[in-house]
């Protein structure tokens, strides 16, 4: 494991960023500690402690700068079971006070908190950060856990959900977003060291990842990935029912054309029915030849609970010359749904059609490796 967590917080005092925390590793939980509560269907709640204020990790840093940088970071000793540790539930958060100023600066470069979430995608390197800043304040003022499942960004409001997806592995993780970092170049995201450990990147010490933010009832919209604990894609836990069914009204609603493609109006996206707010160099919905069936990354681009409407949405990647589109039927909450997929296919040409897809509208379909 790599010891070395190179990815320390900034704790500018004129900008409200406090670093984050580091302590004692802590105990596996007791057998039979992931609650009795799950049995009986109530929210998981995690069996580790929550993380309190180490008086000890304040102050140690200058304004614009990092948080004591002459101190390495480390894992904990312990092992711990992530799979009982839940994760965040997506709900309407004021912004906090502290670490959205509008724009900062830190280490001489100057970054813009973005106004809102929606719509943010973006691939890139993950890091995370554990025992050094355990129990130290984040930059919003809250204390930073490591067995939680939060996470550090530059530029999403403070505070934020996200999907957070290993793009070598598929395993996925919702996260928190209460922190400042990672300012280390080629960096997008520091994750807690739970949620690193739920996608497989501690012992590397960082990992390829998409990172997708999440508004209410946006926490398993548009989900194909693989689960921390392994749950395959095609069971996944408890909201894409309803996120389908909002999908399926909006999809109704659209104008068919003869051959049975959506009519979407200019600057819409299926995905929530409001203009695209991030959409990464979209190409052009140009038609082309049928897509290779090689490789082994599939796309998925939408769920829908009702088949007339995932028959709709399929005609439209059709026709668009997207001959690799198809539908696959799977049960989730004991209810059938569709899910709107393209692939198999390599990597070059799932990067290609990533692009093509949030053209027609679709917004950015997630990877899953299979």
């Amino acid at each position: 494991m790599n010891r070395r967590l190179a990815a320390p917080l900034v704790c500018g005092l004129l900008l409200g960023l406090a670093g984050c925390a580091g302590s004692p590793p802590r105990s596996a939980p007791a057998p039979g500690a992931d609650n009795a509560k799950a049995a009986t269907g109530a929210r998981k709640v995690s069996p580790y402690a929550p993380a309190k204020e180490d008086p000890s990790k304040r102050g140690n840093y200058t304004a614009g700068g990092l948080y004591a940088p002459g101190v390495a970071d480390s894992a904990p000793d312990a092992e711990i079971d992530v799979s009982l540790i839940p994760e965040p539930e997506v709900v309407a958060e004021p912004r906090s006070r502290y670490g959205n100023r509008s724009t900062y600066s830190v280490l001489g470069k100057k970054y813009h908190v973005l106004d809102d979430a929606e719509g943010y995608v973006e691939e890139g390197l993950a890091s995370y950060y554990g025992t050094k800043f355990h129990g130290r304040k984040t930059s919003n003022m809250e204390v930073y856990d490591m067995y939680a499942f939060t996470a550090a960004h530059k530029t999403l409001p403070l505070p934020s959900y996200a999907r957070v997806t290993n793009l070598d592995n598929g395993k996925t993780v919702v996260v928190r977003v209460n922190d400042r970092g990672p300012f280390h170049k080629g960096r997008i995201i520091d994750l807690s060291y739970a949620a690193a450990i739920k996608l497989g990147i501690t012992h590397a010490g960082t990992g390829r990842v998409e990172v997708r933010a999440l508004l209410p009832g946006e926490s398993d919209a548009g989900y194909a990935g693989t689960r921390g604990d392994d749950t395959p894609a095609a069971q996944p836990a408890a909201a894409p029912v309803a996120a389908a069914s909002g999908m399926d009204k909006l999809v109704a609603a659209l104008p068919v054309s003869a051959a049975g493609a959506l009519q979407l109006p200019p600057g819409v996206r299926i995905a929530t029915g409001k203009p695209a707010a991030v959409v990464r160099n979209p190409a052009p919905p140009t038609a082309s030849a049928p897509v290779p069936a090689i490789g082994d990354v599939t796309l998925q681009v939408a769920s829908f609970t009702a088949r007339d409407n995932a028959d709709r949405a399929l005609a439209t990647l059709r026709q668009a010359g997207i001959d690799g589109a198809q539908l696959l039927d799977a049960t989730s909450n004991g209810q059938q749904v569709w899910r709107l997929r393209v692939g198999p296919l390599d990597a070059g040409t799932a990067s290609t059609l990533t692009h093509r897809i949030a053209g027609l509208g679709f917004g950015v379909p997630q990877r899953v490796r299979e």
